[in-house]
């Protein structure tokens, strides 16, 4: 259980940090960095070249890292322009919808119904003053980036059942070889200053490389739905660390819509733990 919170915080401190650094490298160049020093410790740690690949093994890969990609683009994106801590709990629609989706339970649609009151609460209201409202291009990219999460989920698991744990690496190589010239269109020449491709170091540390590690120990030591559970958290902890590190205060709203999505999230995990138990 610690390791999977040590694994929150450093996801959330990482991508705080990866936020301040827009000013200058802008999400794309930030995406750039995260993505190309997290897949080049995964290729120094698997070494895939061990294994024999054939060229039908692009294509699943290739659908796996580039929707990868295209999710860190994506969230990186919205929390320009919004908190970060809403823009997880957007984001969680994604996996949940595929919970509910493969779930043959009807009570599921339950947590359904409380995730979208969750982002009503979001949502503009008349009358509202401009200061306590949200990005509307914002949400939508933080929503879109939860579409690719769900897709994340149905191509990784294809493919780890394939490949194991070798298709970490070349997923992340897929996903660098789509965002990495994008980052070098944006950013230009800044992307390659010593100062900032430690500062993208950190990032690739903080936001890839540590949390990958502690989730892999917390799902070995862990039942998979109270680990389920565990990381319903997250927008909880992104909140706070978004709190600390970038002074982003939420309204009241926002924080109650964050914690109905929490909610929703727990549930699903929970009711799919039951559902787990009940078949055995």
């Amino acid at each position: 259980m610690l390791a999977l919170m040590g694994s929150l915080v450093s996801l959330s401190v990482g991508t705080s940090f990866a936020k301040s650094l827009f000013p200058a490298l802008g999400a794309e160049g930030t995406t750039a960095y995260r993505l190309v020093f997290a897949m080049l410790m995964l290729m120094a740690v698997f070494r895939p070249w061990r294994r024999r690949w054939v060229w039908a093994d692009a294509l699943p890969l290739g659908l796996y890292g580039v929707t990868l990609g295209v999710m860190n683009l994506l969230f990186y994106s919205a929390i320009k322009t919004i908190p970060f801590g809403v823009a997880i709990a957007i984001e969680f629609t994604g996996p949940l919808a595929v919970a509910v989706w493969t779930s043959q339970k009807a009570s599921d649609w339950l947590w359904v119904a409380l995730a979208a009151l969750g982002l009503g609460l979001l949502l503009p209201l008349p009358g509202a003053q401009a200061a306590t409202t949200l990005d509307p291009q914002g949400m939508g990219l933080a929503l879109a980036a939860g579409i690719c999460w769900a897709l994340y989920i149905v191509f990784g698991q294809r493919v780890a059942m394939r490949y194991g744990g070798m298709a970490t690496p070349l997923g992340m190589l897929a996903a660098a070889l789509v965002v990495a010239p994008i980052g070098v269109l944006h950013t230009g020449s800044a992307l390659f200053d010593p100062q900032w491709l430690m500062a993208g170091l950190a990032v690739a540390l903080l936001s890839s490389a540590i949390p990958y590690a502690l989730e892999m120990y917390a799902l070995n030591h862990l039942p998979k739905n109270t680990f389920s559970i565990l990381l319903s958290l997250e927008p909880a902890v992104g909140a706070l660390a978004g709190w600390l590190v970038l002074s982003e205060r939420l309204t009241l709203f926002q924080g109650m819509a964050i914690a109905m999505v929490m909610a929703a999230s727990m549930g699903t995990a929970w009711s799919a733990g039951r559902s787990a138990s009940t078949s055995n």
